[in-house]
């Protein structure tokens, strides 16, 4: 048997005295931990889960690696094709962990109705593109039917429909410039067969996507030049270690460009929210061990007539301290099964029902996103009853100060 255990389930079974000093104390210990694991768990979940919506988001429109030219002039408005006829396409054999290789090609337009006008950019994809990112986010309507004869059919965000007075089924005139400007733009009118609202407003605002043959009509391209290449990973963790083999696989003539290195400042955004977790969860453990370590004092200054005569009966300092840091672990215990039942409940409450909205401006979605993972909540648990313990360490040397004759005169 546990002797110290045993002696500690005693005192956490008797019945405290309403009046007793320790009662409020420990409530409010109780209530510290708590508060703190729901804070650090709604930290943590709202926190990688919007990193993890926004990174999503930006993939689906671009991939995670895009292979193109080297363009010496951005300021042209055609770019120079690439050949379908790759190494690397439509298989990267060359390097592994990769889910799709799918070719595209990009023109700006301006989209004009009888009222108004919106420049976007026409996105065109071919048959190989991977549709699993808009079937997720379409609204209204289906994906494109893309096969040998070139199709007007394009999908519009709702934002762009909202703005031009559009709907499913509606058709419109898009004009293309040419690199010449004194000539007349071309004119493309296109169908509306899907709506999708991705709530990434730079670029819902600015993308329409269509049928590449499209744009290589409106370039003079041959069927097998395309604008690029779109990379899509199986783990976007491995982006930087991907993008570099990916880098160092194609042709010397081609650039290979990570999202990361290609929108800058929104990954440099997100990174900032690792720095806010931690610092969050610091305090809130720092928080919760303070009023641990206040509750541990006054128990100890309960149980002190106790703790002489354990002394005096031969018990050695070390295991009277074990009964009071057991009796400690019981009330973290408490706190962290309070806290992880209201922190779950709020985060399934937000991922279910959407109750904190977001600016899309500014957060680049619509609500708060949730990413709720056992491993981050075990560990989160874990983690928090090994440091609260660890900080109960010291003040419980002062057992080791009490003596027994003193301590049993103690009222």
């Amino acid at each position: 048997m546990n002797y110290e255990l045993f002696i500690a389930k005693r005192i956490i079974a008797a019945k405290q005295d309403k009046s007793s000093v320790s009662s409020p104390i420990i409530k409010i210990a109780i209530a510290a931990i708590a508060l703190g694991v729901i804070i650090m768990m709604i930290a943590i979940a709202t926190g990688v889960g919007l990193q993890k919506k926004i990174k999503e988001k930006i993939s689906g429109f671009n991939g995670h690696v895009q292979i193109s030219n080297y363009e010496e002039n951005n300021s042209k408005i055609t770019i120079n094709p690439l050949s379908l006829t790759q190494d690397f396409y439509p298989n990267f054999t060359d390097v592994d962990g990769i889910k799709n290789v799918q070719s595209y090609a990009s023109k700006g337009g301006i989209i004009r109705t009888d009222t108004d006008f919106e420049g976007v950019v026409l996105k065109g994809v071919n048959r190989d593109y991977d549709w699993s990112f808009f079937q997720t986010y379409l609204i209204e309507g289906s994906i494109l039917n893309l096969n040998d004869e070139m199709s007007n059919e394009v999908l519009i965000s709702k934002l762009t429909a909202n703005r031009l007075g559009l709907k499913l089924g509606d058709t419109f005139n898009t004009f293309f410039v040419k690199d010449d400007p004194s000539k007349a733009p071309n004119a493309r009118k296109f169908s509306i067969v899907g709506i999708f609202n991705s709530g990434f407003q730079e670029f819902d605002e600015n993308y329409i996507i269509g049928d590449i043959k499209q744009i290589q009509r409106l370039n003079k391209w041959t069927p097998d030049q395309v604008g690029g290449f779109e990379v899509l990973l199986e783990d976007f963790d491995e982006l930087k270690t991907k993008g570099d083999e990916i880098y160092s696989s194609v042709p010397s003539t081609l650039n290979a460009v990570t999202i990361a290195e290609k929108y800058p400042t929104i990954f440099e955004w997100l990174s900032l929210f690792d720095n806010n977790i931690i610092v969050i969860i610091g305090i809130m453990v720092l928080i919760a061990g303070i009023n641990m370590i206040t509750a541990l004092l006054v128990l100890i200054l309960e149980r002190t007539q106790m703790i002489g005569i354990l002394k005096a009966l031969g018990n050695s300092n070390w295991s009277i301290r074990k009964i009071f840091l057991y009796n400690a672990t019981y009330l973290i215990a408490i706190g962290l099964i309070v806290g992880n039942i209201i922190g779950i409940g709020i985060l399934l409450a937000q991922k279910y029902f959407g109750i904190i909205q977001l600016n899309p401006e500014t957060y680049y979605v619509s609500q708060a996103p949730v990413y709720l993972n056992v491993q981050y909540i075990i560990a989160l648990n874990v983690g928090t009853l090994v440091l609260c313990l660890l900080m109960l360490l010291v003040p419980s040397y002062i057992v080791s100060k009490i003596s027994p004759v003193k301590a049993i005169k103690f009222d």
